[in-house]
């Protein structure tokens, strides 16, 4: 049994979506967020996939995706887009675990088809109106981008990344270089502003309503110290779901997969088990 997930890919609406696969049994779908990719679930993917399948997709427009300069990459494609991924890799219902945006992308999926969602997982989510952040407004203005050259661009993001952990040791050069690594091209940076032009809240908000609506045993995990979704929306989120419950992790911010991985890959583990 490999200790190691597989790069794989495949093509959805024409489109190369990129994934991390590992373990089999029931399937668990690990949805990042921006700035960051599938390998953000590095450490966590290997405890999962002792009792399951776990397949991390790069979102399109992300990571070793492909990046299309016209595609809607907004919330609200990404769902649908990983729904079919679902269905082609024979994952006829999955537990969705999301971060950030990601955490988005899930809470459409449970409310769009819920059928797809065994349960739920939401993760310093992006909900209601709490995204898109204020570090990243700027960059949506007209102009934005091209007033900024690459190296400005991601010494700017070399400079954002650390704000969102508690224990700055933790994201080391190399963590930041993998996380940069997909924007560090004209190409890559063309792409993230593209990502950054689809965040809008308007999604989140017109579901809103729906999520007491959601059927699915939820757990919101939630770092208490998160700069970008601010922890007074945790308990919000888990109060509009039904069946959800809260879970604190401490001392921790934005990057909390990166700063405690065994705590929430426990905490994942025995929420799902």
């Amino acid at each position: 049994m490999s200790t190691q997930p597989t790069e794989n890919y495949t093509y959805i609406d024409g489109h190369k979506i990129a994934f991390l696969e590992q373990g089999s049994g029931n399937p668990i779908i690990l949805l990042h967020g921006i700035p960051t990719n599938s390998l953000m679930w590095r450490n966590i993917i290997p405890e999962l996939a002792k009792k399951h399948r776990v397949i991390a997709p790069d979102l399109l427009n992300y990571g070793q995706s492909e990046k299309p300069k016209n595609a809607d990459v907004s919330i609200n494609a990404q769902s649908n887009m990983i729904v079919k991924l679902m269905d082609a890799l024979g994952a006829r219902q999955a537990d969705i675990v999301g971060h950030d945006i990601g955490g988005g992308i899930a809470q459409l999926i449970a409310v769009n088809y819920p059928e797809k969602v065994r349960k739920l997982v939401l993760i310093d989510s992006i909900c209601f109106d709490s995204w898109p952040i204020p570090e990243f407004e700027p960059l949506q203005e007209p102009g934005a981008e091209s007033q900024m050259s690459l190296e400005e661009f991601l010494d700017m993001m070399r400079g954002f990344l650390p704000k969102g952990v508690q224990d700055k040791s933790v994201m080391t050069d190399e963590l930041i270089d993998m996380y940069l690594e997909p924007w560090s091209t004209e190409d890559g940076k063309h792409a993230f502003f593209r990502n950054l032009s689809r965040l809008n809240k308007e999604y989140t908000q017109a579901i809103a309503d729906e999520l007491s609506e959601l059927p699915h045993q939820t757990l919101v995990l939630w770092g208490d110290q998160d700069p970008f979704q601010k922890p007074q929306y945790a308990p919000k989120l888990a109060e509009a779901i039904p069946n959800a419950e809260l879970v604190w992790i401490k001392d921790v911010g934005h990057w909390l997969i990166d700063e405690k991985p065994a705590e929430i890959a426990e905490h994942i583990n025995n929420f799902i088990s």
